[in-house]
């Protein structure tokens, strides 16, 4: 069975979402048989990496809040964090377009490394605040996973994958995806946000139950995501 997740590594609830997802699997009785595919998801493609400032100096700027409200609306997601086990650093994180990575991410995924990618650049962005649009961390990184450091760096100074991200952004369009993270269950379940562990086993036992049924109509439960517009709730 297939779970798609469409995710972008400046989203805070697609880390988290990842480690409440990754729960509900450890303790699905057929975890061995389930495949998981990373899908790329651009929050923001217009956002100019700021290596000036910080991601509180910009949410403050683009948001129009104060430092204090920006702080409180950072709150809930490094709570939620704690609780699965996450130490988020919003505040001082780097403001970067997250296209390169996402191309990073592609290659990985040729290379059976889609998990770890994702892993080691949520960790990168969010706990080290390091710039996931620099092309030197970037290389280190891909090598901390056992990437070859040369191939990526050549693949990342050319225009290599870069048609498979805007694929993956095109397929989330069609199916009606605006916010991430978003799994998609055997293309007949859907989970919008980062929502208990409890819920990612209902539903993968009950895509499970249907594995091999002609559901053609997907059902979507929503939870704790970012959208398009910048927000995340």
């Amino acid at each position: 069975m297939e779970i798609k997740i469409w995710s972008d590594v400046r989203c805070p609830f697609c880390y988290i979402g990842k480690r409440k997802f990754e729960a509900a699997l450890e303790n699905f009785d057929d975890k061995d048989k389930v495949k998981i595919v990373w899908k790329s998801f651009q929050l923001d493609p217009t956002l100019k990496t700021d290596t000036s400032g910080s991601t509180l100096d910009y949410f403050v700027k683009t948001k129009g809040v104060s430092e204090a409200q920006a702080r409180q609306m950072f709150s809930g997601a490094q709570n939620m964090a704690n609780e699965v086990g996450i130490v988020l650093n919003i505040e001082d994180g780097v403001p970067a377009n997250s296209f390169l990575a996402h191309r990073l991410i592609q290659m990985a995924k040729s290379k059976g490394l889609g998990n770890e990618i994702e892993e080691a650049l949520f960790k990168a962005h969010f706990e080290e605040t390091k710039n996931i649009d620099d092309l030197t961390e970037l290389v280190k990184i891909a090598i901390s996973i056992g990437l070859d450091g040369g191939e990526v760096k050549e693949t990342l100074e050319s225009d290599a994958y870069s048609y498979d991200v805007k694929q993956d952004e095109m397929e989330a369009r069609n199916i009606g995806v605006r916010g991430v993270p978003f799994f998609v269950f055997d293309n007949k379940y859907a989970i919008s946000g980062a929502q208990p562990t409890e819920a990612f086993l209902e539903t993968l036992e009950q895509a499970w139950e249907g594995y091999n049924n002609t559901i053609t109509t997907m059902e979507v439960s929503n939870g704790d995501s970012c959208e398009t517009d910048g927000n995340c709730n």
